[in-house]
């Protein structure tokens, strides 16, 4: 069996894009990845169409030969756009070998540990401020629609949410997102933080709470929105409300290793890291509680060897997973066959034809996913439903 072609497929998402990458085979056995183009990864499709060549005509069982020959072909150029391509191609790589091989992708990867993963309720809120419409939800416009969504994430089953800086007293409805420079957000670049947004933060996270209960599980996404000083901050004034933790981005290892050390609740981190090699000093500092490793830029092979080292450290993981229903699978698989597992991310409030592209839709009881049995990532992607949905826009943002 040879690699014959390398497509790739695009689908409306709402603020985002479901990008896919399809591969093919002599034998007519194919292999699909998601992966996503539309947040800050410009030229990645143009990535994978190049660095795909170089897997064409090759054996596709012989995953680990054509990945590092095409981490040694980019050696000058690692990480980012470049390691999301390998990424998407490692992956495809994979359900296709499952697929020949009529096992699961977690088979490959030693076995499953556990077959039902806990999950969190992610971008809670979040999308609802912005995109109700897109995603037939009703909009998010006062505390009181917080508590409400509290009790419908309880009422659902879950046992975790995570939401992000959602401000309701300082004007309409927003989020608080200059990290990523979004139009109309005040505070970049300096990423300074502010006493009252600290004070609104805390009352959204305790709407959350009468709502959900006391037994839910909240986490706090602090994204890129603070440097250090605005981190510890943000952090120390709100520690006392018994978060599940607080996800920070940054690449400053020791900066996030002095942040943990001032705080109770635990510190999640590291979902913007890519290759092995990035996530070492931050093992090595104790940085973090909690490794979040993105699965769809790092490649799920790749991530497992990336779980396997912080298991060393003692740390456990979890996925960063805010696409489509295939990228969930994909972290399905490897949150069954790592031991060092936390919790998965999965995005609830999404566009009504997400359902559409993959068959069947995973499985969720009581907040839990049900990892599937089939061979490779056990899905089938639905071209047609895909190219119903054009995407409309080439970048993404809420």
């Amino acid at each position: 069996m040879k690699v014959t072609k390398v497509e790739t497929l695009h689908c409306d998402a709402g603020w985002r894009t479901f990008s896919y990458l399809k591969l093919s085979s002599t034998d007519g056995i194919t292999g699909w990845s998601e992966y996503n183009a539309c947040y800050g990864s410009v030229g990645l499709t143009a990535a994978i169409t190049e660095l795909g060549t170089r897997v064409v005509g090759k054996d596709p069982l012989a995953i680990e030969a054509m990945v590092a020959e095409l981490y040694a072909v980019t050696r000058q150029s690692p990480g980012g756009v470049v390691q999301q391509a390998i990424g998407a191609i490692e992956n495809a790589l994979l359900d296709m070998k499952g697929r020949a091989l009529k096992v699961p992708v977690y088979v490959l990867l030693g076995g499953p540990v556990r077959t039902r993963l806990p999950l969190y309720w992610s971008h809670c809120g979040t999308t609802r401020i912005n995109q109700a419409e897109q995603v037939g939800k009703p909009p998010l416009r006062s505390l009181d629609d917080v508590v409400a969504l509290g009790r419908e994430v309880r009422e659902a089953g879950f046992s975790a949410l995570k939401t992000n800086l959602l401000v309701f007293d300082q004007g309409p409805a927003h989020i608080h997102m200059p990290g990523f420079s979004w139009p109309g957000v005040v505070g970049s670049p300096e990423l300074n933080a502010d006493p009252r947004l600290i004070s609104s933060v805390r009352d959204t996270l305790e709407a959350f709470r009468e709502g959900a209960g006391p037994q839910m599980g909240i986490l706090l996404d602090l994204n890129f929105n603070f440097k250090t000083e605005g981190f510890l901050k943000v952090t120390r004034a709100l520690d006392d409300l018994g978060l599940f933790w607080f996800e920070i981005d940054s690449y400053d290892a020791q900066g996030l290793a002095l942040i943990r050390r001032a705080l109770r609740t635990p510190v999640a981190s590291c979902e913007s890291l890519h290759g092995f090699r990035q996530f070492l000093p931050f093992f090595e500092a104790r940085a973090m509680d909690v490794a979040i490793i993105d699965e769809v830029w790092n490649g799920v092979a790749t991530s497992w060897k990336i779980a396997a080292a912080a298991d060393a450290y003692e740390i456990n993981i979890a996925p960063h997973n805010f696409y489509g229903h295939l990228s969930t699978l994909m972290s399905a698989h490897l949150c069954a066959a790592v031991p060092n597992f936390r919790i998965m991310e999965i995005d609830i409030d999404d566009v009504p034809w997400k359902d559409d592209l993959v068959s069947p839709v995973p499985r969720i009881e009581q907040g839990h996913l049900i990892v599937p049995e089939g061979p490779g990532w056990g899905v089938e992607i639905n071209e047609e439903a895909i190219r119903a949905h054009p995407p409309r826009r080439s970048g993404g943002n809420y």
